[in-house]
């Protein structure tokens, strides 16, 4: 088969992206995140009226019931060795991975992501290099090493910025093979880039010509003209830039919707890992590329809810209390005293007739008590359908239960949390390990990382790209990512303390190690040692206690004890020749 030509393989690309714009448009999908993020804000209405009406935003509720559970602290992320020769570099690999999530704030960016997968089923994050270095005004010796040159030092150059880098991506600028199911099978995946047309003409990592083609797709929503559809300055507005990574042929090629050029032409992929996005994915849904979110499943009962709330409302104003009365049998003072809202106020009647007659309670229509109880039975189905307890959302239950019980019915609901909290766990190790592999292959000079020592204590370790080479495993502990329970560590810590009680007086536990383990896990001191004294020199002990034991010194012995072992040490001497 002929090679296809630059412009036959640029048509291609733009006709995929195309093909996958109406796949997602046909199936809903772009409905469907516009309706889940309407959900999220509270706008659940499609339409204005001019009666009032109620919202109750269990949707809100429950994405942020779910989110902080999984993903609020910065998780821990161990890197082990797969080969023996390897485990030095692990340990660095392993704390500068830490360091890099923490310093280039990375967490924010993954929150976001996972806020993305709650929301519409699946989160992305782009995992990259980024190099940046500028030219030194101030006319110093700065010579570092350039790696578009191969490598030769370059004067004049101060480096600002090299490593990796991970920042989340709107699931509206992804596209993906509309043929596959997972992200093991897709031909193909492109991001949508959005960027001031002026910039776009400046970059010089595009080809010129190409540059200078590209068009306005869209302007900003405070212009001074928002209504023009059409903009005729060419240096105002925004351009969009598709990034194509074709993972079938290992190609990846830059270009704009409308230009006839490419901005890169295709060239191999510039990452030892493929195509640089990892996708975090809610519920799966069998066969299908999209999974489903948190809120697409309560959509129905969201709505149902705030329209049971809108008729209570409206059955509450129009109950009001409203009488019959004569009005021959009440002039106008009297009219006054009846309508007034005061307490024991009198009112005088005009006529003989009975009174009976003269006023009467009109009467209102009470709606069953039932009525009331439906919102309590939809957002019990929301909690059944959601997975989130009405522990989880703040609320006390009106049943009393033992602690065992509500031990049971926390584990119960935190079970699909768990799931959620693998798929979060299993991303950042994914992240953890692509940003080293892209240190490995671009870091090109020493860095310096600070970590946390033994103590709590700061320590910075220099590196560089010689130390994080190696094949690696990276995991993330259990549960690193979730909200810490001070009080449930401070219980366990007391709780080993009196299971090893027993132990402690056959010597076979290290009790000062046992005191810092609890200072410093159950209450958070970061220098235990401050707090533990090394025990005194045992001199003029007695005899010894227990096996392992230390022996008891023979001051702090009662007097009675004293005596007995005096006579037992005048038995044991040798009698005098």
């Amino acid at each position: 088969m002929a090679k296809k030509s630059n412009a036959d393989y640029l048509a291609q690309c733009k006709s995929r992206i195309e093909a996958s714009r109406r796949w997602r448009k046909d199936d809903g999908y772009d409905a469907t995140w516009r309706r889940m993020t309407d959900m999220y804000k509270g706008r659940h209405f499609d339409d204005y009226r001019t009666e009032d009406r109620i919202l109750v935003n269990i949707s809100f509720s429950t994405i942020n019931v779910i989110s902080p559970s999984i993903s609020v602290n910065y998780p821990k992320i161990t890197v082990n060795a797969v080969s023996p020769e390897n485990a030095p570099q692990a340990v660095i690999a392993e704390a500068v991975t830490n360091y890099w999530w923490k310093h280039r704030d990375i967490r924010s960016h993954f929150r976001r992501a996972v806020k993305d997968m709650l929301t519409f089923g699946h989160g992305w994050v782009k995992v990259g290099y980024r190099f940046v270095e500028e030219e030194d005004t101030k006319g110093g010796d700065t010579e570092v090493s350039d790696p578009v040159s191969g490598g030769e030092p370059t004067a004049h150059s101060v480096i600002l910025e090299d490593s990796p880098f991970a920042e989340r991506v709107s699931p509206n600028d992804v596209f993906v093979d509309p043929d596959g199911t997972s992200m093991h099978d897709i031909r193909w995946i492109a991001q949508r880039v959005r960027r001031p047309i002026e910039d776009v003409k400046q970059d010089k990592r595009y080809n010129k010509t190409a540059r200078e083609n590209v068009k306005v797709m869209a302007v900003s929503r405070y212009a001074d003209d928002p209504s023009r559809k059409k903009i005729y300055d060419k240096n105002a507005g925004y351009a969009e830039v598709y990034e194509f990574y074709d993972i079938a042929s290992n190609l990846m090629c830059i270009f704009s919707e409308h230009g006839d050029n490419y901005l890169i032409k295709p060239t191999l992929m510039p990452y030892s890992f493929g195509q640089p996005f990892v996708m975090l994915r809610n519920y799966e849904v069998p066969d299908h590329f999209y999974p489903m979110g948190d809120l697409e499943s309560i959509e129905l009962l969201q709505k149902e809810l705030n329209e049971t709330r809108t008729q209570m409302m409206n059955h509450r104003k129009k109950f009001a209390r409203k009488y019959l009365y004569k009005e021959s049998a009440f002039d106008q003072l009297g009219r006054t005293a009846l309508e007034s809202d005061i307490d024991n106020v009198m009112v005088p009647v005009i006529s003989d007739e009975n009174l009976a007659s003269v006023v009467t309670a009109f009467p209102a229509v009470i709606n069953p008590p039932e009525f009331y109880n439906q919102t309590q039975l939809i957002i019990g189905d929301i909690d059944r359908v959601s997975g989130v307890s009405e522990f989880q959302r703040g609320g006390v239950s009106e049943i009393r239960r033992t602690a065992t019980e509500s031990s049971l019915m926390q584990d119960a609901a935190n079970a699909r949390t768990s799931d959620k909290l693998a798929t979060v766990e299993q991303s950042i190790a994914e992240i953890g390990r692509r940003m080293v592999l892209l240190a490995q292959q671009y870091m090109i000079g020493e860095q310096v990382a600070r970590v946390m020592g033994k103590d709590g204590e700061p320590v910075w370790v220099n590196f560089d790209r010689d130390y994080l080479q190696g094949d690696f495993d990276f995991e993330v502990a259990a549960g690193s990512t979730q909200p810490a329970n001070e009080s449930f560590r401070r219980q366990m810590a007391l709780q080993m303390v009196d299971a090893l009680a027993p132990f402690a007086g056959a010597g076979i536990i290290d009790m000062g190690k046992l005191a810092a383990y609890v200072l410093q896990m159950g209450f958070g001191v970061k220098n235990p040692d401050e707090f533990i004294t090394s025990p005194p020199p045992q001199q003029g002990m007695g005899p010894a206690g227990p096996a392992g034991a230390p022996p008891v010194p023979a001051e702090a012995m009662p007097p009675e004890m004293q005596a007995m072992l005096a006579a037992q040490q005048q038995q044991q001497q040798p009698p005098l020749q």
